[in-house]
């Protein structure tokens, strides 16, 4: 057997020569560790040595670029509870022009559909209007007559006791033609002043005349079945504090 040397490469030295070596190396080392016996100095941080496998080395492979679709545009709409997605809404595919001709048919065709709904509206309109009756002074129906007389002495007795006190002491005096609706409890519907005194004094104290005065007594039972008694009277408010209906 041919005798070997073992030498061993020191990666640190010490100043002071061991007095016996166990092993011949490029530097002088003092032994340390905690082995009985002398163990062959390693790395701290042994390397990764190579493996001797069988098999093949992975082929490198080039990168290939894939022609991936186009993104689909999204809106996102931020809320508290997170974020959603929104596809943007596609445009409407384009449709032909229309002719001349085809647009006027549409537009008329809309304009008929107008006229109707209009006309449908004003009939329902009309079979819920209130039947009313018109009277006046000159009115002749004995049962009218007779609630036209009951209505006037009403009114001018609530209108002399609450004749104004301005008109009065400025000795204010006028003529006022005005129209009350009466519904068939007496019950007021309307009021205003057809013809104005040219006094507003004189025009705000015929109106409230007429709200002092209701309920007027109830509407006669007629055959004509009347919803609201149209009442148009004529008050002559005198000078010295009177007022009078013009009969």
């Amino acid at each position: 057997m041919v005798p070997t040397l073992d030498v061993i490469f020191s990666q640190t030295s010490t100043p002071l020569t061991p007095k016996q070596a166990d092993f011949l190396a490029q530097a002088n080392q003092q032994g340390g560790g905690d082995h009985d016996t002398a163990q062959r100095p390693r790395d701290s941080q042994p390397g990764l040595v190579p493996q001797d496998r069988t098999g093949l080395a992975p082929q490198a492979q080039r990168a290939t670029s894939v022609n991936a679709p186009e993104p689909t545009q999204t809106r996102v709409v931020t809320s508290r509870r997170g974020e959603q997605a929104v596809p943007t809404p596609q445009p409407n595919p384009q449709t032909d022009p229309l002719s001349p001709a085809e647009a006027q048919r549409i537009q008329h065709d809309a304009e008929m559909a107008r006229l109707a709904a209009e006309v449908h509206l004003r009939s329902e309109q009309y079979a819920k209007r209130p039947n009313r009756k018109f009277v006046s002074a000159s009115t002749r129906e004995y049962a009218y007559a007779n609630y036209l007389r009951a209505w006037v002495n009403r009114a001018e007795r609530v209108g002399n006791l609450n004749y104004p006190d301005d008109a009065r002491r400025r000795r204010l005096g006028g003529k006022v033609v005005i129209s009350v609706g009466v519904r068939r409890d007496g019950s007021v519907e309307s009021s205003r002043v057809l013809i104005s005194s040219g006094v507003p004094l004189l025009d705000d104290a015929a109106l409230r005349v007429v709200q002092l005065a209701q309920p007027f007594p109830p509407l006669p039972k007629t055959k004509d079945d009347v919803d609201i008694l149209q009442v148009t009277r004529t008050w002559l408010f005198l000078p010295g504090g009177e007022l009078h209906d013009d009969r």
